[in-house]
């Protein structure tokens, strides 16, 4: 062996790579049992999930191999051309994609049924490294958002036209790498407030979200201003304006607000008092004042737009599985039925699990799907909470382990693509055990290198050990 190869594998980061192994193991393990059948025995049996994911492990780790042969410089050289690929496969599917489940986003090259969305995360880390790597390359600016915005929303919006929702999401998680290399902390931030209001929305009454809103924004003034006597004045006449005004006109036998609803009275009210703290506002330069109140503003739009959303764009199943990870559809014979076999079956594994191929949920086929989106159920079920706790604790250490390799990478496409690794990982892991436990929407998305199939797998694997090339090959 040659001097270099002995150093490229010694710098290999070997505790990653074993992880990794020990993961895809316990996924073929997990297979195994989750779809057992007694007439086919061995766990080599191709008529079988679990044969056929042996194929596919062989297959990645013939690909792992590949890709550390392959010199490391060769994504940053061509990171536009594999950008433009993955979109030109994501088209493909538009014209050639077959059906299967639901979504029309597979590709079929003779006996293999192959799925480019699940590979577009490969195709967009590398190609946001690429761009954003650039010298002259300026997060901060209208043209840097718009390029970075274009590159995640163009095969977002493919895979949405492919009925994939779930896959389309997982390109979400990029915004965590846009934050590492300079982004704002207001638009991560502005984003988790809109889900989370969209979700209030949904459950309570507009007259209490807008109170809401307004109480944060009035508590947020007031920490801010320099002078709270103000701050307090507006609040409190505010507040009386809102209950002693219709009070004293029903005494009145005045019914101008008669058919008005609470909401409606509220937002009256506001009009006039948002224009004049506004107008106040530009005219003094108060920032944080102007930040506050077009917060508060998005705000209201978003409010009343939620009921449009949720009943004219969502998709019923979409709208089920909201309503019951909110709690608003207990159904557990319907759109709840997955989430809650699920949770039973995680729930009867107790401490240590009722052993391997001993779950009843599993083995009576209980839960759907559950060697792939819910086969974490399985592991839950037959190991235990011992053993779901080790699933978990593999998965932060190979997290960490990547952001550790991305953190040290000396040239920023290797640090960039890095965080798009791990971004991509951390969103699955954390939606996929999410939604079988039912703290999460359930979405369809694999948990990585655990789940039955070759897509998922094979771009998993893809995504992992270019990251390596790229750390053991860091000059």
């Amino acid at each position: 062996m040659r001097r270099r190869d002995y150093t490229f594998f010694k710098k290999l980061d070997w505790w990653s790579v074993a992880s990794y192994v020990i993961l895809v193991l316990i996924g073929w393990l997990s297979i195994f049992s989750a779809v057992y059948d007694p007439e086919h025995g061995q766990i080599f049996d191709t008529t079988q999930r679990y044969g056929m994911q042996m194929i596919w492990i062989f297959g990645a780790w013939f690909l792992a191999v590949v890709i550390l042969l392959i010199p490391a410089r060769i994504y940053a050289l061509f990171s536009n051309l594999i950008y433009f690929i993955g979109l030109l496969f994501l088209i493909m599917v538009l014209a050639l994609g077959v059906e299967r489940g639901g979504s029309s986003s597979w590709l079929v090259l003779g006996p293999v049924h192959f799925q480019p969305a699940e590979m577009t995360k490969v195709f967009v880390a590398i190609g946001l490294a690429g761009i954003m790597s650039r010298p002259h390359f300026h997060l901060k600016t209208w043209r840097g958002l718009l390029q970075v915005a274009a590159m995640i929303l163009i095969p977002a919006g493919l895979i949405l036209l492919e009925k994939e929702a779930g896959l389309a999401l997982v390109l979400s998680a990029f915004i965590i790498v846009l934050y590492r290399e300079g982004l704002p902390g207001w638009i991560p931030v502005t984003g988790i407030v809109a889900i989370i209001l969209f979700l209030v929305s949904i459950i309570w009454n507009p007259l209490y979200v807008l109170w809401l809103c307004a109480s944060i924004c009035f508590i947020i003034g007031f920490l801010l201003a320099g002078r709270k006597t103000p701050v307090l004045i507006t609040l409190v006449s505010f507040a009386g304006a809102y209950f002693l005004i219709p009070l004293l006109l029903g005494l009145l036998s005045f019914d101008l607000f008669a058919r008005l609803k609470p909401h409606q009275w509220f937002l009256l009210l506001t009009a006039p008092l948002v224009i004049i703290l506004l107008i106040i506002a530009f005219r003094r330069r108060i920032m944080y004042l102007k930040t506050l109140l077009l917060g508060f503003i998005s705000s209201i739009i978003l409010i009343f737009s939620v009921g449009y959303v949720f009943n004219n764009i969502l998709k019923p199943h979409q709208r089920a599985r909201i309503e019951t990870l909110l709690g608003i559809d207990n159904d557990v014979y319907g759109s709840g039925y997955n989430v809650y076999q699920s949770k039973v079956a995680i729930g009867s594994g107790g401490f240590v699990g009722k052993g391997f191929l001993q779950g009843t949920q599993t083995k009576y086929n209980f839960v759907p799907e559950q060697s792939t989106d819910f086969i974490f159920c399985s592991i839950g079920e037959e190991w235990g909470f011992l053993g779901a706790f080790l699933v978990i604790i593999l998965y932060m250490f190979l997290l960490l382990r990547i952001i550790q390799m991305a953190e040290r990478q000396r040239h920023p496409f290797g640090r960039i693509y890095g965080y798009g690794v791990a971004s991509c990982f951390f969103f699955h892991v954390f939606i996929n055990i999410g939604m079988t436990i039912g703290v999460t929407p359930v979405i369809g998305i694999p948990l990585p290198f655990i789940s039955y199939g070759g897509s998922s797998l094979w771009t998993f694997t893809l995504l992992l050990f270019i990251l390596l090339k790229m750390d053991a090959s860091n000059e």
